[in-house]
């Protein structure tokens, strides 16, 4: 058992709010509104930025050259989940202008900064225990809701998001996320310590169950 599957089992119910969520639900079985997934997209987007300053705060806490790499490539994967974002805005008529435009929401700001004072108060590990429940969970979500593959979601309306968090390329992103925290885990974790981390690592989980709601609130 790796430390991601140890923080999961930790803080189980957490992440089951997170991951077992309505709005995930209601995503799979094509059933959620327009609405709700449009307010939580462009929210995602403004989301998204300030994931962008986690890793490049991720490669300042960085003290190797292969941790700072690893912070490189979480941003510029960032950057690319962005551009699905501004894709499927665009159908609504949204440019990337009018998302940056935006107010954050206060459920948006919550996790957001959350993550960013981790990283500010704590150390490499501390942060990477924040973002994994984002970086790595969607990539569970993304299979969990492409049982049978990409292909068999055929014309699903929400084809595009699922495709792309179940699709190779954000797997290997989650992946590597994964084996990174793993080995952050291996070079700073203490048992003691442990109980800190899936604290930290639940308290993301539950947020991000709460971004799910802000977007079924919002429909």
């Amino acid at each position: 058992m790796d430390v991601f599957d140890r923080l999961k089992a930790e803080a189980a119910d957490d992440w089951q709010s997170y991951v077992s969520h309505a709005f995930v639900r209601r995503m799979g079985d094509g059933t959620l509104s327009q609405g709700a997934f449009r307010a939580y997209l462009v929210q995602d987007y403004l989301f998204l930025i300030q994931f962008a300053r986690a890793y490049a705060l991720a490669a300042y806490k960085s003290r190797t050259v292969a941790d700072i790499t690893a912070a490189q490539a979480g941003l510029a994967a960032i950057l690319e989940e962005t551009a699905l974002h501004v894709r499927l805005c665009g159908r609504w008529g949204l440019s990337p202008a009018d998302l940056e435009a935006t107010a954050e929401h206060s459920t948006t700001v919550a996790y957001t900064r959350f993550v960013l004072d981790c990283g500010a108060a704590g150390d490499l590990l501390d942060l990477h225990a924040a973002l994994a429940p984002c970086v790595i969970g969607y990539a569970e979500i993304g299979l969990a809701l492409a049982p049978d593959g990409v292909a068999a979601l055929a014309d699903h309306p929400y084809r595009d998001w699922i495709a792309e968090y179940a699709g190779d390329t954000y797997q290997g992103v989650a992946a590597a996320a994964r084996a990174h925290l793993d080995d952050l885990a291996a070079r700073t974790m203490t048992e003691r310590r442990f109980p800190d981390l899936a604290r930290i690592f639940g308290a993301a989980s539950r947020l991000e169950a709460d971004f799910w709601q802000m977007g079924l609130d919002a429909a």
